[in-house]
């Protein structure tokens, strides 16, 4: 049977994110039951980050199953206030955080915050922020995405990234493609896991992705939220007033009937609607040119006089023209010199000329 100490040598490289030291040093380690080859332990955490508790169930899981562990039960606890001011008394200080880490929710932070929202799902709001993301970057601007859809995330794979982002500093790097900085739920979850979460820890990821993360300047940062006006959504316009929207529908009348509870929960939060961008418009014969109108007609028009705002765009019905060869393929992005990729940069055109 293995010892306390064999199980705290174990550990001893795992750091606490705060601390920057090692979570043996500073006590983290506790209640430690073993019994054959069963071990039950309390691990104070400075930090509700969930990535971060993963990361340790990972470390505790493998260190001990060298030792020959086959079961472990870790229950996570929040450091109190009382043991804070003990590590204070005896010379331990929490780290401070890379100087080139902004804090975009900063009250002088000059990012513009965009919502991408939608009633329902299936409407295309991830395929319009990647593409309006994109045309933003054409324009010259610096450009992030949050995907914030942290059930349904998609933007990775929409924007064909493979690659994961790396963590210097104690700070996450966005993954940059086609100009742009993304952060998702995907980079965090390991093959295309389900995430099965209650709605306090969306919060608290989201959040997470702000302060955990060294965006450099941004200029516009594009939020890909849920449909509906669930969680997330809400924590959205508690979190970040001062955001603009934009309401995705497709021009069928239910489509845009649901999108308007998206519409009238922006305008009860005071969040700035800039516009309805009208996706799935219709669909254009690719030897004649004659538009055929799939989903009917009017409701994104309907949908935008009836939130006092305005109709940005009418996208039709299609996929971009990437072929898999491509150094920068991504599925749902379209070239700048497609028929939709003019569309979007008109949009993108817009946008500036209201925020800028």
């Amino acid at each position: 049977m293995i010892s306390k100490e064999q199980i705290l040598e174990a550990l001893k490289s795992l750091q606490d994110p705060e601390y920057r030291k090692s979570v043996v040093e500073l006590n983290f380690v506790r209640d430690m039951m073993i019994k054959e080859n069963n071990v039950s332990l309390t691990f104070v955490v400075t930090t509700e980050d969930p990535a971060y508790q993963a990361e340790v169930k990972q470390a505790v899981t493998s260190g001990l199953g060298a030792l020959g562990v086959s079961n472990v039960h870790i229950r996570f606890r929040s450091i109190t206030d009382h043991e804070r001011e003990q590590l204070a008394q005896s010379g331990v200080k929490a780290a401070t955080k890379a100087a080139s880490v902004t804090n975009l929710l900063a009250p002088e932070s000059q990012t513009k915050f965009i919502a991408i929202a939608s009633g329902k799902g299936g409407v295309g709001k991830s395929t319009v922020t990647v593409n309006l993301a994109v045309a933003l970057a054409r324009l010259g601007k610096r450009v992030g995405i949050v995907d914030a859809d942290i059930y349904g995330f998609s933007i990775p794979d929409m924007m064909g990234i493979e690659e994961r982002p790396e963590l210097v500093d104690n700070a996450i790097i966005p993954v940059t493609k086609h100009g742009v900085k993304v952060v998702s739920m995907g980079f965090f979850v390991p093959d295309n896991a389900p995430v099965v979460w209650r709605g306090p820890m969306l919060g608290k990821m989201l959040r997470n992705f702000f302060a955990e993360v060294n965006w450099g300047e941004i200029d516009y940062l594009l939020l890909d939220l849920p449909p509906g006006t669930g969680d997330v959504a809400l924590d959205v316009h508690q979190m970040i007033p001062q955001s603009k929207e934009i309401i995705v529908t497709t021009p069928h009348a239910t489509a845009a009937f649901v999108a308007a509870r998206a519409g009238s929960m922006a305008r009860s939060t005071n969040h700035e609607i800039l516009g309805v961008v009208e996706n799935m418009s219709y669909y254009a014969c690719g030897k004649c040119g004659e538009k055929e109108y799939i989903f009917g007609r009017g409701g994104g028009a309907k949908l935008a006089e009836e939130l006092h705002s305005e109709l940005l765009a009418q996208i039709p019905l299609g996929a971009p023209d990437n072929h898999i060869s491509e150094s920068d393929y991504a599925p749902s992005v379209y070239k700048a010199d497609h028929t939709t990729g003019q569309l979007y940069l008109d949009v993108a055109r817009q946008i500036v000329s209201k925020l800028d």
